[in-house]
């Protein structure tokens, strides 16, 4: 019976051992499912964070790019304004340069003019006094045609007065 009371008591023994073991065995089965779940949820967190600093740094990219392009436009739309206003200063100092130019042929044509007008002027004037000229010539030549007719006249009373006196006497 002590042998018997001994393998009871050994196998009971061996049966709390084994319990104790699967115990232990299910207790550090649990702590490595513990420390694995873990392990998980940092490695989640990690690719989490992985992707939020991706699409972060991706959003950023995204934005110094937009922003980028909202400078180049600026810039070509003050490049476009600044030719423009070059154009615009351009087109002032042509019609400047044209206006200039069109005083000084005007200028010039009005020149021409008063000079042409002067010419006609001052032959009309020669015209005038040639025309005085002849006139007075005229009534000079008529005068002296009148006193020659006069003294032809006057000669040829003479001339009969003595043709009768000398036939009278």
């Amino acid at each position: 019976e002590g042998r018997h009371a001994r393998d009871i008591e050994a196998t009971m023994k061996a049966n709390e051992w084994q319990k104790e073991h699967e115990s232990y065995e299910l207790k550090w089965a649990g702590e490595r499912d513990a420390e694995e779940y873990k392990k998980q949820l940092a490695r989640e967190r990690r690719e989490s964070l992985n992707l939020r600093n991706a699409e972060g740094r991706r959003i950023r990219d995204n934005e110094h790019e937009m922003k980028r392009n909202d400078m180049n436009k600026e810039h070509e739309s003050y490049e476009l304004k600044w030719a423009g206003e070059r154009d615009a200063e351009e087109y002032k100092k042509q019609l400047a340069r044209e206006r200039r130019e069109s005083l000084a042929l005007r200028n010039v044509e009005g020149v021409r003019i008063r000079d042409l007008e002067a010419q006609m002027k001052a032959n009309d004037f020669h015209n005038e006094h040639e025309s005085y000229e002849l006139k007075w010539a005229g009534e000079r030549d008529a005068n002296e045609y009148k006193k020659q007719l006069a003294r032809e006249r006057r000669e040829s009373f003479e001339l009969r007065n003595a043709e009768g006196r000398h036939a009278r006497d």
